[in-house]
């Protein structure tokens, strides 16, 4: 059962984060892109893929509040809710989490707010949302990699 709910969680975080990281990952350079040279209007189907790439991260930072959910669950199922492992993993969530609903979210939304008003879009503004996006994804790669290898674990799950 145990073995179950861990898979659960795994393909939970890869189905529910994935696509998170993945979109907001590739929202810096799509607005970069959607910005030609010269300081013309920026280009319509450029705008439409960077809002989006912003509404899938939208979309999948609620879904991905399942992962906690199925983690607290998961933990308890296995009897191992105190393991440093474990207690990691929901310290870099909630960083994770953190980043993504203080920083990425608001940057892309500006982002997407000047790219709609045919404002000029900053470089540095872009590369300062890339640093954001890709500490939200490094605590996410390692939240991943705590929840299958699970040092110090002696569950046998």
């Amino acid at each position: 059962m145990t073995k179950i709910l861990l898979s659960l969680h795994v393909l939970a975080a890869i189905v529910a984060i994935g696509p998170v990281t993945v979109a907001a990952s590739m929202f810096p350079p799509a607005a970069r892109r959607a910005v030609p040279a010269g300081g013309d209007a920026p280009d319509p189907s450029g705008v439409s893929a960077v809002a989006l790439l912003h509404r899938i991260c939208r979309v999948y930072a609620g879904i991905g509040l399942t992962v906690p959910l199925l983690g607290f669950a998961t933990g308890a199922a296995m009897g191992v809710l105190g393991s440093g492992w474990l207690v990691t993993s929901i310290a870099l969530t909630a960083a994770a989490a953190g980043i993504l609903v203080a920083f990425v979210l608001p940057r892309q939304e500006e982002l997407l707010g000047q790219l709609r008003g045919e404002q000029a879009v900053e470089h540095r503004n872009t590369v300062q949302l890339a640093m954001f996006t890709g500490i939200f994804n490094l605590l996410w790669a390692t939240v991943t990699v705590l929840m299958i290898v699970r040092p110090g674990s002696t569950t046998g799950a």
